[in-house]
């Protein structure tokens, strides 16, 4: 029977808490695995999906042209497109989160209390976790290869325009925990419309964590539906201020990689803020680099006040940016642009328009960099160092299951100490309280 006809047969809600449960089962077994277990379990995962990436890719394939006939941007089909370089690094990141060190068990604390108690303060697993995410397929695997190597089980619920490439991945995820002798349900893909992701998000009990990934729309309706637990990850407003002290040179390369070397994604850079001592002589160098690479550049009045009176030799005007060009996450070849009088000013635009994700400054003023760094409220921020670095496999971490952009439990690129919780183990000899 396939999915779409058990999902006519016993009901939508039937069908998503039978997942449920196989979900909390298989995260007992997988809670407990030793962590040789779990690697070699990634290991064949990865196999896996290496040795079906034909299958994958033509899945990936029907996704594309499905999303071209619905005239689906050019962004949006870069975050859903997947190729064998892509994949091979995809399952790279599997490979390295095999590497990595196994958080669960490792003991935070320990002290003893006067009445002889031995307490000490251990990681654990979260159970199950639920991924409520859009077009990127590379969050099917980064989050099984995550949450299996911190004993956890995962549902995952990506967008129907990937809905094909899911099913291959899945699939060979599945088979990959089979070929390890563990449970299948440890990764499960739910299908389903909105009503699916309402079921999860309210399975008190079943779910105990959300973590939604994709646009600004999708995030705020998970956190306002939801029941369960819930870390937000934010849309990416991210800036690029460049302070009247800057190198230019390596300002122009730091703009062009957070703008250009893959817009599509959240760590890109879309708004520039520059300081109106440089912006002159600098602002017609980097808009002719840009433009070469495609971007649309909307500037503020005094940007394009400065770009006449220096004569920027572009080959199409710079369009006026509106208020809501500098609170847009364009995650396309769109750059706003604002020059600034200081950096107090920069602060503050970041201030009224950042999304708290990642934020840059490029100077060579020491004192300004450390204002910045101090100042701006942002999961990650920057000195001289493109955007793009806000990524679990560029910190290290293998991979990760998401940016959060809040400040409980987790905050940035989180990895496998993320997905853990803890529990105090409490050994005594007989002890009762008075």
């Amino acid at each position: 029977m396939t999915t779409q006809d058990a999902l006519e047969a016993i009901g939508l809600k039937d069908v998503v808490y039978r997942q449920l449960r196989a979900a909390r089962r298989a995260a007992a077994v997988v809670g407990c695995l030793r962590t040789e277990v779990k690697n070699n379990a990634l290991q064949q995962m990865a196999a896996a999906v290496w040795s079906a990436r034909a299958e994958v890719l033509d899945a990936n394939a029907r996704d594309i042209d499905a999303a071209k006939t619905a005239g689906q941007p050019a962004s949006r089909i870069d975050r859903l497109q997947l190729t064998e370089t892509r994949l091979s690094t995809i399952l790279e990141g599997l490979q390295q989160v095999a590497s990595l060190p196994d958080p669960v068990g490792d003991v935070l604390d320990a002290f003893v209390r006067p009445n002889g108690l031995f307490v000490e303060q251990v990681r654990v697993p979260m159970g199950v976790v639920a991924m409520i995410y859009e077009s990127r397929p590379n969050v099917t695997v980064d989050g099984a290869g995550l949450c299996l190597k911190t004993g956890n089980a995962v549902v995952l619920r990506g967008s129907r325009e990937s809905l094909e490439s899911n099913r291959a991945l899945v699939r060979a995820l599945r088979s990959g925990l089979q070929a390890a002798g563990l449970p299948e349900d440890a990764v499960q893909l739910v299908e389903g419309g909105r009503e699916a992701v309402d079921i999860i998000l309210q399975a008190r009990g079943f779910v105990d964590l959300a973590i939604p990934r994709g646009g600004a729309g999708l995030i705020a309706r998970v956190v306002e539906q939801a029941k369960v637990p819930v870390i937000e990850t934010g849309v990416g407003n991210c800036h690029v201020y460049v302070d009247t002290a800057a190198d230019l040179e390596q300002a122009t390369a730091i703009v062009m990689n957070a703008k250009t070397q893959r817009p599509s994604v959240c760590n890109a850079a879309e708004t520039l803020l520059v300081h109106e001592e440089v912006a002159l002589a600098w602002l017609p160098v980097v808009l002719r680099a840009l433009e070469a690479r495609g971007v649309e550049v909307r500037a503020c009045p005094r940007t394009q006040e400065l770009l006449q009176a220096g004569g920027a030799g572009l080959a199409t005007a710079v369009a006026l940016a509106s208020q809501e060009d500098f609170a847009t996450e364009f995650l396309d070849l769109v750059l706003a642009v604002r020059t600034v009088k200081s950096l107090e000013e920069a602060l503050d635009h970041i201030a009224e328009y950042g999304t708290k994700h990642s934020e840059v400054i490029v100077t060579e003023d020491a004192a300004a960099a450390e204002t910045f760094l101090r100042q701006v409220d942002a999961a990650a921020v920057y000195h001289n160092a493109s955007s793009r670095f806000t990524d679990g496999f560029e910190f290290g971490f293998g991979a990760e299951i998401g940016i959060s952009t809040q400040k409980l439990h987790a905050r940035g690129p989180m990895g496998l100490r993320e997905l853990t919780s803890y529990k105090y183990l409490v050994r005594g000899n007989g002890q009762i309280r008075s």
